[in-house]
């Protein structure tokens, strides 16, 4: 009996500590890609956008890293570059970029639809001022005033003329009306350059300065005092 009983035994305890659980590969994997994906396990990832962000700077990181690599010098070789790039870009705007006030086309003051005489001009600017479009009505007062003095020979046709140029030439001939000619010619540089909207009340003193200007009587060059006849 205890033979017999010993055999069984020992079958049993081989059975239970020798032979090893063997769980297959598939299933451990699903069971533990499962388990991963309960939201506790991912609490504190980064949200999309921070993940985006992190990829593009991880980007930049790499192209600054390959160019110092590159660059003669190694990182300190890289920065001198990036200051000379930065210099030129400023070079290259400054040049090119503020130039447009102080450098402007032909048509800077008057418009590319071909010569108008002054009456035109003063018969469109009171058009828009009826319709209360202020900005478009400053522009042809200034226009008009500047082509009643050209009219008048007192300053000379010449294409490419801004508003400060003429309210500067026409201040010689009529130096009473100096700071109100340079006073119209900012206004219609802050309506045309500079982005602003006029008003009825700008308008009107341009309106104003132009009807002067055409009954104003020039400062005109005379003979030399110490000129014998």
């Amino acid at each position: 009996m205890s033979g017999v009983g010993g055999i069984t035994t020992a079958r049993r305890d081989t059975a239970a500590g020798d032979i090893a659980v063997d769980t297959p590969r598939l299933p451990a994997r699903e069971a533990a890609e499962s388990e991963l994906s309960k939201p506790m396990y991912h609490e504190n990832d980064p949200n999309f956008l921070q993940r985006a962000l992190n990829q593009f700077w991880d980007w930049v990181a790499g192209v600054f890293d390959a160019a110092a690599g590159a660059a003669p010098g190694g990182p300190a070789g890289l920065a001198v570059l990036v200051v000379i790039v930065i210099g030129l870009a400023a070079a290259l705007w400054w040049r090119l970029g503020t130039p447009q006030r102080s450098s402007r086309s032909a048509d800077a003051l008057f418009d590319s639809n071909g010569p108008r005489s002054a009456a035109q001009h003063r018969a469109a600017a009171e058009t828009h001022a009826a319709a209360l479009r202020w900005t478009e009505a400053v522009q042809e007062r200034m226009r008009a005033i500047v082509r009643s003095l050209e009219e008048r020979a007192l300053l000379d046709p010449r294409p490419g003329r801004t508003a400060d140029e003429a309210a500067a030439e026409a201040g010689r001939t009529l130096p009473e009306h100096t700071t109100r000619l340079r006073a119209a010619a900012r206004s219609f540089d802050d309506v045309t350059y500079g982005g602003r909207t006029a008003d009825q009340p700008t308008y009107l003193s341009l309106r104003t300065l132009d009807l002067e200007l055409d009954e104003a009587k020039p400062l005109l060059p005379g003979p030399s005092r110490g000129a014998t006849g």
